[in-house]
C-alpha cells in the first residue's frame, strides 16, 4: 500500500484529498498545512509520496520541497498548484519535483500520478484539463 502526506494551506481540500486516498487504498500517515510542517511530517512518516501544494502563507511549498530534498534527494514530492506562470514551473523543476499537478485537477488523474511517481519514479506535469 502506498504511503504520502499531504499538506495544503485549505484544511478542506486536506479533509476531501485523504478521505479519497484511503477510499483508493492510499495510506494517510500525516496532514499538514504548511511547508514547515511538510518537512516535519517527511521526517516523522517518511512516506513514498509528498502531496504538496504550492502557495501557502507563512512556510510555502518550495520550502517545504527544498527542505525535503536536502534530507532525501530522492523523496517523491508531487507539488500541486494552481499558478500556471513559467517563473513557477521553472522553480519547481530546478528544486527537482517529482510532479506537477495543476488545479483545478481530476481526482482520479491525482491517483494516477501518485502511482506513477512512485512505481516508475517518473517526473512528469500534468496540466489542467479544460
Amino acid at each position: 500500500m502506498t504511503s504520502v502526506i499531504v499538506v495544503d494551506d485549505d484544511r478542506d481540500t486536506v479533509e476531501v484529498f485523504c478521505e479519497y486516498l484511503a477510499i483508493k487504498d492510499i495510506k494517510v500517515l500525516g496532514r499538514g498545512y504548511d511547508g514547515r510542517t511538510a518537512v516535519d511530517l517527511y521526517k516523522e512518516h517518511k512516506p513514498d509520496v509528498v502531496l504538496l501544494d504550492v502557495m501557502m502563507p507563512d512556510y510555502d511549498g518550495f520550502y517545504g520541497l527544498e527542505r525535503i530534498r536536502k534530507i532525501d534527494p530522492d523523496a517523491k514530492i508531487i507539488m500541486v498548484t494552481a499558478d500556471l506562470t513559467s517563473d513557477t514551473e521553472k522553480k519547481l523543476v530546478d528544486l527537482k519535483a517529482s510532479a506537477m499537478i495543476y488545479k483545478p485537477y481530476e481526482i482520479d488523474s491525482v491517483i494516477e500520478t501518485i502511482e506513477k511517481v512512485n512505481k516508475d519514479n517518473i517526473v512528469l506535469s500534468t496540466a489542467p484539463s479544460n
